[in-house]
């Protein structure tokens, strides 16, 4: 659309002088516009000024476009550009400010929060209530109230007596003394001569209120020094006991500067150190693997049915503890490895009555997949959730525990926070680790609004920590797989690529000192996604190491696998031996209750001979073989079934010897037979029982066959992965767009098309009103002369909406027209339009 030829008198007037384009831009950056579309530019422009809007579109802006929009708070209304870039350059100017201006004042003209032309720029008024000093919500300039609002309420003569003092010539009325005082405040030369004359104690009391908070507090009395700053107005009293310095005192004090510090140009991102790429992949996939073991170590251990459900929701500290022992972590790692799993569907609770958690039927799809999709899976689930796994242990705003797998863990920015990290990391030059404060500082410069306690720090921070611990980064630089996974978004950045370790902390890499700030980039969609996956997928699967199908025997009782298994072979080394230790090589240790494990899972002597034999790289040791014998010899000697529970054995003589043990004092141990005993004790804790005497029992069934113990897997019903709880509302795609902008400018023709005023059709940008009668003669009219009508109509939810058509047949109570708001053919029952208006001739 053209220009139009006067200046914008509303944000409305601004916005309708858009073109598609500049629209589609304001409702990206601000989804909460469209949620629901508005019915024309009017509704877009009041729905924008509302305080939640507003709040919401300040706490987008980065540190330097805030800072233009809290300039703006203080300038005049509307101020200039010139004023503006005073205000933010200063009376000595600032060439870094002055070529970032123009992109940020563009930042606040598209996102709606300042419209009109250069010269009478104005911000809108909920920006200008939010970011204005008063004493309630001190202005982050520091800046006070200006002369004519901190004297709103002083008596005439007081003002007369305050102009006289400053040498200026009196008035007759309080508005021009007003007037005269902020013309001396704001005359440069004037005001240097003024404040020359002062003593040097009261220059020190300026200097202390010059960047805030400009309030300060006197007695009654007060000392000469601030007598003589009071009678010339360069404080000025707003309540009993407290004075405040005028903002053009300050400004002048401060040399036109509205900020202390003005940052025009984001933080630069340093590298601390640099490794060749290869390190940093073969890093980074290392950790991958180790991953995907941990994640399957913590199901199988939960594999039976994990720990029960807190009432409250939840895992209890007793079992994240029992957790962390098992998997030989930190309890922070742990949480973090429970939360991801449940992030990526692979753990749920049963919805049982005991109800517990378990491994969902999800999870052994994953089992069967290649391991490089597996980790894709886990690493899209993290970039994705908005549960924070490291907020585990502490407390939420009502002094409640947050534990894993618990309510309150959702917070709405961690994956947009997530996603801006790894952005930064890319745009480093390949194998470059950066310094952690300077990716905070960087996120602070981007986000200043948001404080949330500092949470987008802690969140950069778990970040960091997260990725590298996921492989995602390798030695704390992004991983070739890891840049992919973001697709689009992580081009990468200047510089050279590295080829050397790093000799120390020092050594850095180029870097740009005057970045310029790039917008975020758009969300991928799902396709999109899909396509990124199956790059990292296949950038990641060389580097991850080949299951082997071997091991190597040990003669005293163990077995070290060199690498990773390959599943068959891990599991059943995982029921025939215990995992002694882990690392690059695992080791396994032989026990004689690690073989009785297997034969009760029912594998006999002979099995368990074979499958050392076949899996073995080295022979078999004699001492192993010697333990799976003698195991074996003695399992299933002594049977135990239900009587509540008994024990029988063909050798008496054995259980003389249980009976004579003050051990099985607690069994209630009694001969029934020559070769069977009863106990009150039930199976279960006979069996533990006896074992802990050093015999090795078998449990039978009612029929007397030897019951063999094989882990029975629990399953969860089917769940779904959590969803990620959204920061606000999603932001539209394209076609979502082009529906909504055609759909404003089509409401906003139909409300400000021209056209004749009838004492029926009511006030203007209200609904016509015309009888059934007048309606339909007039829609009949125009079905002959072919002339627009602007009708009002309500439709089957009860929503009203202003429509432009052109009347093509009438009949049956219908009206068949060419909307021309909807650019298409539509029929209109009569009965819903409220009234009719002809358009003028213009």
């Amino acid at each position: 659309m053209s220009t139009p030829a006067t200046p914008p008198r509303s944000l409305a007037e601004a916005l309708r002088a858009r073109d598609d384009v500049s629209l589609a831009a304001l409702l990206r950056a601000r989804p909460d516009l469209i949620t629901p579309v508005p019915t024309d530019l009017t509704q877009l422009a009041t729905r924008a000024g509302t305080r939640a809007s507003v709040v919401r579109a300040l706490e987008r802006l980065d540190r330097f476009a805030l800072q233009t929009a809290e300039a703006l708070a203080v300038a005049g209304d509307p101020a200039s550009y010139a004023e503006l870039l005073g205000l933010l350059a200063g009376d000595a100017g600032d060439r870094a400010v002055a070529a970032a201006l123009p992109r940020a004042l563009g930042t606040l003209r598209e996102q709606a929060l300042v419209w009109g032309e250069d010269a009478r720029l104005r911000l809108v008024r909920t920006a200008r209530e939010l970011l204005a000093p008063s004493p309630q919500h001190p202005s982050p300039t520091g800046l006070g109230p200006t002369v004519q609002e901190a004297s709103a309420g002083m008596s005439p003569g007081r003002i007369q007596e305050i102009v006289t003092a400053a040498g200026l010539p009196s008035t007759h009325d309080s508005v021009s003394a007003v007037a005269a005082l902020t013309g001396l405040f704001t005359d440069r030369k004037r005001m240097t001569k003024l404040l020359a004359a002062l003593p040097e104690e009261s220059l020190d009391v300026l200097r202390r209120l010059v960047w805030g908070p400009p309030y300060g507090q006197v007695t009654a009395d007060p000392a000469p020094r601030l007598r003589r700053l009071l009678d010339l107005g360069l404080l000025l009293p707003t309540s009993p006991g407290t004075v405040v310095l005028p903002r053009e005192v300050a400004l002048h004090l401060r040399g036109g500067l509205a900020h202390r510090e003005t940052e025009p140009v984001p933080p630069v991102v340093e590298a601390a150190a640099s490794y060749r790429p290869q390190v940093v992949d073969a890093t980074a996939a290392g950790q991958a693997y180790t991953a995907l073991a941990t994640v399957e170590e913590l199901l199988k251990d939960w594999d039976e049915g994990g720990p029960a459900v807190l009432r409250a929701g939840g895992l209890s500290v007793r079992d994240l503890k029992r957790t962390a022992v098992a998997l030989d972590v930190p309890e922070p790692a742990a949480a973090f490895w429970i939360e991801l799993a449940y992030a990526a569907g692979l753990l749920a609770s049963d919805g049982e009555a005991d109800e517990r958690y378990a491994a969902t039927p999800a999870y052994d799809e994953w089992l069967e997949r290649p391991p490089a999709e597996r980790w894709v899976r886990l690493a899209e689930a993290w970039l994705a959730a908005t549960r924070t796994a490291g907020l585990v242990g502490g407390r939420d705003a009502k002094e409640r525990a947050l534990s894993a797998l618990g309510p309150g863990l959702d917070r709405s920015a961690a994956s947009e926070v997530r996603h801006r990290v790894l952005t930064l990391l890319a745009g480093l030059p390949e194998g470059a680790a950066p310094v952690a404060e300077s990716v905070l500082a960087r996120l602070r410069w981007e986000r200043p609004q948001r404080r949330e306690d500092d949470l987008r720090s802690r969140l950069a921070r778990w970040t960091l920590e997260e990725a590298e611990l996921l492989g995602v980064t390798g030695r704390g630089a992004l991983a070739a797989h890891g840049r992919a996974l973001l697709g689009s978004a992580a081009a990468p950045g200047p510089g050279r690529t590295a080829q050397e370790e790093p000799t120390g902390p020092g050594d850095k890499l180029p870097v740009h000192h005057h970045p310029v700030p790039v917008p975020h980039p758009e969300p991928l969609s799902a396709a999109e996604q899909a396509v990124a996956a199956a790059a990292a997928g296949r950038l990641l699967a060389p580097l991850l190491p080949e299951p082997l199908d071997h091991v190597l025997l040990q003669a005293d009782l163990t077995a070290v696998a060199p690498g990773p298994l390959q599943r068959p072979l891990a599991d059943m080394l995982g029921v025939l031996a215990d995992v002694e230790s882990k690392g690059g090589a695992t080791v396994y240790r032989f026990t004689p209750g690690s073989v009785r494990r297997a034969l009760d899972a029912g594998q006999s002597a002979s099995d368990l001979h074979a499958f050392l034999t076949a899996h073995s790289r080295t022979p078999v040791p004699q001492p192993l073989a010697y333990l799976i014998d003698d195991v074996a010899r003695k399992h299933g000697h002594l049977r135990v079934g239900a009587a509540s529970a008994y024990v029988r054995c063909d050798d008496d003589a054995v259980l003389n010897e249980i009976l004579a043990d003050k051990r099985a004092a607690s069994l209630g141990l009694r001969r029934l037979a020559p070769t069977v005993l009863a106990a009150q004790a039930d199976p279960a804790a006979l069996l533990d029982g006896l074992r802990s005497m050093g015999f090795a029992p078998a449990a039978e069934s009612a029929e007397g066959d030897v019951l063999i113990a094989r882990a029975h897997a629990h399953r969860t019903p089917p769940r779904t992965a959590p969803e990620p709880v959204p920061d606000g509302p999603p932001v539209p795609d394209a076609t979502l767009l082009t529906a909504a902008i055609r759909a404003i400018r089509a409401g906003d023709l139909a409300s400000t098309t021209p056209r004749k005023q009838a004492p029926s059709a009511g006030p203007a940008g209200e609904l016509p009103r015309t009888s059934s009668a007048e309606t339909l003669a007039t829609m009949q009219a125009a079905v002959l002369t072919g002339e627009a009508l602007w009708i009002g109509y309500v439709n089957a939810e009860g929503a009203a909406s202003q429509r432009v058509i052109a009347p093509v047949r009438v009949e049956g109570g219908f009206v068949t027209a060419y909307d021309h708001t909807a650019d298409e053919v539509r029929t209109y029952p009569l009965h819903r339009i409220t009234g009719v208006a002809e358009l003028a001739d213009d």
